[in-house]
């Protein structure tokens, strides 16, 4: 019976208890079992447990008489026999676990007084089972005690915490995410219980239910304390510290970091700005949130130094104080979010700090910038921390190296992958690396070298024995219900079967013969559902999902590796090992340019197999077709971001890693962005697009296309990141025409760069082009794909009338005629010069230059409304001569004009032309600005008071 009784079967669950007993209720049972006496201290309640026979309760009395007459066995042997006739009575589990206890077995008895506490409900009785059983190292059987006495009091809060505690000593972290999140049900937003949360979930990558937590904790208190937490006077009054119970400047570092590390930049910025704004007292300011930088926070001009940031517009810099460790959060942020130039401001004020005090941040700047591939802003706060013996460490040699490599200093590379592999001769991808380097730079023979070496090296590991780690035995179940587990490393079920090839075939053909199925079942589909029958739209969409599952799944279509093409399901493999493969590869190849150094590029590889275009049957360009029709259709029924995450996804395959298959994937993008009015995200892919297609007009004229009109597309138009971008493709631009010798053409990125020495003197940045020259060029392996493209001969006027258009949006007329930005160049002024003959640049310059006319700032206004109106007239002469068809244009664009300047005569005139013209031609069959003439006049005769007039207007031109 007691082998039964201790069976581990009885309890196979792993919950979280805890549970006690006293030996007062052992006497308070016997009295309850014999009739005889009362207990003591309690009233009776209602009544738990079954009602006993008088068999059973004779067989108790029996027991207890043979236990008060010291008959251990004998009572044992009694309580057995109640517990086979009925389970339920709890007396019986008191008294044999008492007498097991008094028999010196307090494991036995504690998983007796286990069972009976299930009988009795009672959470103080659990509570101690959990201490006694803590006490013993049953830990798992602790954490189920402890979960009991909260079921059954949910006001035990201490429980939840010695739950939790104890989960945490044990590593089991579901059971004590469980707990603190039930303390904090109960508690809410205290900082005590999120400070002991934060590392579990963030262990357990629930970065968002963290910030969530932490998002509203800091809300509560901002509502809570809206002027920001108290501050004493004079700390030293205090005779005990200030509570924990307020969101502090850590806690603002701690959700900047969540949003940094879950890529919400936006938050991070927001929770700094705010976060320390609250800190400081100042909550009411919020006329800072206006401002898309941080002037708010910038220095000084006295502590700026080199370090001066002009800010325009009408709110001027704040200048508060903000602490290191905060600014280097809205570097992070700005940098990862695109905002370089703002972002370089944070950095530079935390690089200015000493490097042994803020190595850590010095470290994740220079991560950031090399995330967003700005080699050359990461490489000097690598070399910095190189630098230093106390920060210095192999992966940051290593990020030195590859900034180098990435910058086209190829030997300055090769310099420290040798103090990498002189500090750890074991290091093979150092070695690989460098080899990598010795074969660009034609050194064949030191590359040969390294690679043997690593061949060497990796055939020595092999034939070492590998050191079998012995599982940790776990601790023997004794008295536990429980499987009482410890840390100890995974090792690999031996006898899981693995498919065989010929398994893995049958398999593919299998889905073969599915694709084919499907493929031809969307096909016929088609036709019906661009008809619009519901029912076929349907089933369209549920075979094209299994379709997009299908393909998205499959791992040999995203790997990791994108240089090269899709081999197929069952690749043919030279080796087991693709790391190993890749050595042998370099060295028949590096073997080859030794025998023969004059016929080495014409030799490579040769052993690349032919592109494959098809995918179970179905080839790739109609595989793209698919998910094209699908993200289509996900986009009209409102799911757009299902359908951005699926085109991302393609994006990522090797199967179109093309040029071709990138750019229609994109715009498919594009195409469903501006359907779901996310125009941010077609401005990205546009950005994208133009730095793919450099020197090349129809990329900015996607753009221009994707924002083509309306309040929302403005918005990203006039976005500070699409400015600098243009601003910086305009100086390529104007650098490749005037000073060609300073492009520098980069083979990795695949476009031209300016080479850093053009901010430098003429001689001496002719030198360093002269030493540039020397050093090859990363080896090139697809001609087509890597070769140098043709740089622009003369000006280009698109990109000079885009970003002058971009100031115009933005209502920055100075700047759109003439700011003095690069090389004294004048934006539209510019374009008018390369393009003199196109009406779009006139109409734009006369638009600045009435604009900047009925500015507070124009001190030439009769001038610039004479500028003006002289563009508008070459305007109107350019466009009359495209044929009558654009005289309706020509009049609005005259109206609104006068219109502008108040001369509602000249206005009228305009406008009521447009009109006629509209009517001769009939507004229904000509696409006519007839509607908008009639607003703008109704708008003259209801400020004239004219009202009948344009009551007339409403009832003609404005009505539905």
């Amino acid at each position: 019976m007691t082998d039964d009784v201790s069976n581990t079967a009885m309890l196979h669950r792993e919950w979280d208890f805890n549970i006690a007993q006293q030996d007062a209720e052992f006497r308070d049972d016997l009295r309850e079992a014999s009739g005889i006496g009362k207990k003591k201290g309690k009233k009776r309640g209602r009544h738990l447990g079954p009602v006993l026979s008088h068999q059973v309760r004779a067989l108790i009395g029996e027991g207890n008489q043979a236990y008060v007459d010291g008959n251990i066995p004998e009572a044992i042997r009694m309580m057995q026999e109640v517990i086979r006739i009925e389970p339920r009575a709890a007396s019986a589990w008191s008294v044999i676990a008492q007498c097991y206890e008094d028999s010196n077995e307090p494991k036995k008895a504690l998983q007796l007084r286990i069972m009976a506490a299930h009988l009795r409900h009672d959470a103080d009785e659990w509570e101690r089972l959990a201490a006694q059983s803590r006490d013993l190292g049953y830990n798992q059987q602790a954490i189920y005690c402890y979960s009991k006495v909260y079921s059954l009091d949910p006001t035990n809060v201490d429980a939840l915490w010695d739950r939790a505690s104890l989960a945490k000593e044990i590593n089991d972290l579901r059971a004590a995410r469980h707990s603190l999140l039930a303390i904090l049900k109960r508690f809410p937003h205290d900082m005590t219980v999120l400070a002991e949360l934060r590392p579990i979930l963030i262990e357990v990558s629930d970065l968002p239910l963290c910030a969530s937590l932490y998002q509203t904790a800091l809300e509560h208190y901002q509502t809570v304390q809206p002027l920001g937490p108290a501050q004493p006077i004079d700390p030293s009054l205090m005779d005990q510290p200030l509570p924990n119970q307020t969101f502090g400047f850590i806690d603002i570092l701690v959700l900047a970091d969540l949003y940094n590390t879950m890529s919400e930049s936006d938050n991070a910025i927001q929770i700094v700005r705010k976060g320390c704004r609250w800190l400081q007292g100042r909550a009411g300011q919020r006329f800072w949130d206006g401002c898309a930088d941080d002037r708010e926070y910038d220095l000084p001009p006295e502590d700026q130094g080199n370090m001066k940031t002009e800010r325009s517009g009408d709110i001027q810099p704040g200048h508060y104080p903000l602490d290191i460790n905060a600014r280097h959060r809205l570097a992070i942020a700005r940098i990862k979010l695109g905002d370089v130039e703002e972002g370089k401001m944070h950095a530079s004020i935390v690089l200015a700090q000493d490097v042994l005090d803020y190595a850590a941040l010095f470290g994740e700047i220079a991560d950031s910038y090399f995330e967003r591939e700005m080699y050359a802003d990461a490489r000097p706060i690598y070399e910095i921390l190189g630098s230093e013996p106390a920060t210095s460490s192999l992966y940051v040699l290593l990020q030195v190296a590859v900034c180098r490599r990435m910058l086209g200093d190829l030997q300055e590379a090769a310099e420290v992958y040798k103090q990498v592999i002189d500090a750890d001769q074991t290091n093979n991808d150092a070695k690989m690396k460098l080899a990598e380097l010795y074969e660009i730079m034609d050194e064949p023979r030191k590359a040969l070298e390294l690679v043997y070496q690593v061949i060497d090296s990796r055939k020595r590991r092999a034939h070492q024995p590998e050191a079998t780690s012995t599982p940790s035995t776990t601790q023997p179940q004794g008295a536990s219900l429980f499987e009482e587990k410890r840390t100890k490393a995974k090792i690999p079920a031996p006898g899981k079967s693995r498919l065989t090839l010929a398994e893995l075939k049958a398999l593919e053909e299998q889905r073969e013969r599915e694709v084919s199925l499907g493929y031809t079942r969307i096909e016929d589909l088609w036709p019906r559902m661009r008809h619009g029958d519901a029912e076929a739209e349907r089933e369209w969409m549920m075979e094209a999902e299994k379709l997009v599952e299908m393909f998205r799944e499959t791992r040999n279509l995203f790997v990791t590796t994108r240089d090269y093409d899709f081999k197929g399901m069952f690749p043919k493999r030279r080796i087991q090992r693709r790391d190993d493969t890749d050595e042998d590869r370099m060295v028949s190849r590096l073997e080859l340019n030794e025998r023969d150094r004059h016929t080495r590029k014409a030799k490579d590889d040769g052993q690349a197999s032919d592109k494959i275009d098809s995918f179970r049957g179905v080839t790739f360009s109609n595989w793209l077709r698919i998910f094209m029709q699908y993200t289509f259709v996900l986009t009209k029924r409102g799911d757009y971001d299902q359908a951005e995450e699926v085109l991302r996804h393609i994006l990522l395959s090797n199967a179109y890693r093309d040029s071709n298959s990138q750019d229609t994937i994109r715009i498919t993008i594009i195409t469903c962005a501006i359907h779901a009015s996310k125009f941010s995200i077609a401005v990205e892919q546009c950005r994208k697009m133009i730095n793919t297609h450099q020197f090349n007009n129809e990329a900015f004229r996607l753009l221009l296309v994707s924002l083509a009109s309306g309040h929302h597309p403005t918005d990203p138009f006039v976005s500070s990141t699409l400015q600098k971008h243009t601003l910086r493709e305009l100086r390529l631009h104007d650098a490749a025409v005037k000073t060609p010798e300073l492009m520098k053409w980069n083979a990795i990125g695949r476009k031209y760069n300016l080479s850093s020495s053009g901010k430098e003197e003429p001689s001496k940045a002719e030198e360093e082009v002269d030493d540039e020259a020397e050093i090859p060029g990363p080896a090139e392996n697809n001609a087509t794909e890597k070769t140098a493209i043709r740089m622009p001969t003369k000006h280009n006027p698109i990109i000079v009338t885009l970003y002058g258009q971009m100031s115009l949006a933005a209502k920055s007329y100075q700047s759109a005629i003439c700011k003095l930005v690069y090389l004294s160049r004048i934006y539209l002024l510019h374009a008018y010069d390369y393009c003199p003959e196109d009406p779009v640049v006139c109409l734009s310059l006369a638009i600045a230059s009435l604009g900047r006319a009925l500015q507070r700032q124009s001190d030439n206004r009769h001038h610039m409304i004479a500028q003006g109106m002289a563009f508008l007239s070459q305007y109107r002469a350019l466009r009359k001569s495209s044929g009558d068809e654009m005289l309706e244009e020509v009049d609005y664009n005259f109206g609104r004009a006068f219109h502008q300047l108040g001369l509602h005569t000249h206005a009228v005139s305009h406008y009521e032309r447009v009109l006629e013209i509209a009517e001769k031609r009939g507004n229904e069959q000509y696409a006519s600005v007839a509607k908008e003439a009639a607003y703008n006049l109704s708008l003259i005769y209801v400020t004239t008071g004219a009202v009948p007039l344009a009551d007339r207007l409403y009832r003609r031109w404005l009505s539905i």
